[in-house]
């Protein structure tokens, strides 16, 4: 792979992990758009790796407060806000990892067409600006109830269609359930930490089993910008998202959704 291709797809990659615009979505329109060829799973674990180092860069105060306040009531049974949260985001995770035991081949078979792309990021950010705007929401993440996290959680799985946006239906769900929009991304964010550990565990074996060669340069490059950019997005989204809204990421949606069908149809 041309090292200016990894540190695009990379950075594409790290922004729109956290960005509620697709990841995958962006991952299959970009080779599509420039001809360049698939990245390969090789790359996919890295960009996984460096997304996941964000996430830990990132909340690891929530993190390491969150993993003792878990063994506290796991061992000592305290509960605390904290250790409830910790419950909530690895139950929250389930959902996900069955849908895509069930229907993950399927979906990477039949599902990665440019204009069934465009379909979900139209209609889902559709659905996004209608949660943010009729939404009047303004707890934090500690205030979920358990069904409202493990319904948060089952939207997730939804990200397992291109184009759909892990962060964007979660922070959908969120903000339909009542959360502001800092906590619905705080939320999103936290959730994905073990979904992000678990897709890259689950690429890695693949990759490890395969006995494809590996290409250590394309890969190197791919955990440090994809980490570098992700990190940034973060603290910029969190930073102003109660300020800019989720309209913002409708629109760009909508656009892109518009260029696959001028592009594909």
């Amino acid at each position: 792979m041309d090292p200016v291709h990894a540190i695009v797809l990379a950075v594409v990659q790290g922004l729109s992990e956290f960005l509620p615009i697709s990841s995958s979505g962006h991952l299959i329109l970009i080779p599509h758009l420039f001809g360049w060829a698939d990245q390969g799973l090789a790359f996919d674990v890295a960009v996984h790796v460096g997304t996941l180092v964000a996430l830990l860069a990132y909340f690891r105060r929530e993190i390491v407060a969150m993993t003792a306040a878990w063994f506290g009531s796991v061992f000592r049974r305290q509960r605390t806000a904290d250790s409830r949260l910790a419950w909530q985001v690895l139950v929250g995770t389930i959902p996900v990892g069955l849908a895509g035991l069930a229907f993950g081949d399927a979906i990477e078979e039949h599902l990665r067409s440019p204009l069934f792309v465009a379909g979900t990021l139209s209609f889902f950010g559709l659905l996004m600006y209608a949660a943010d705007r009729l939404s009047h929401g303004t707890r934090g993440e500690h205030s979920l109830s358990w069904p409202q996290a493990i319904a948060i959680g089952c939207a997730q799985a939804l990200a397992l269609m291109p184009g759909t946006s892990r962060s964007g239906i979660t922070m959908t769900a969120g903000r339909a359930l009542g959360l502001s929009r800092s906590g619905a991304a705080r939320f999103s964010f936290l959730l994905a930490i073990p979904g992000i550990t678990a897709a890259g565990c689950y690429e890695g074996l693949k990759l490890a089993t395969s006995g494809a060669a590996v290409a250590w340069t394309p890969m190197a490059i791919g955990v440090v910008f994809s980490a570098l950019s992700g990190l940034a997005c973060i603290h910029l989204l969190i930073r102003f998202i109660e300020r800019i809204g989720l309209l913002p990421f409708t629109i760009y949606r909508l656009l892109i959704a518009a260029l696959i069908v001028w592009h594909f149809a």
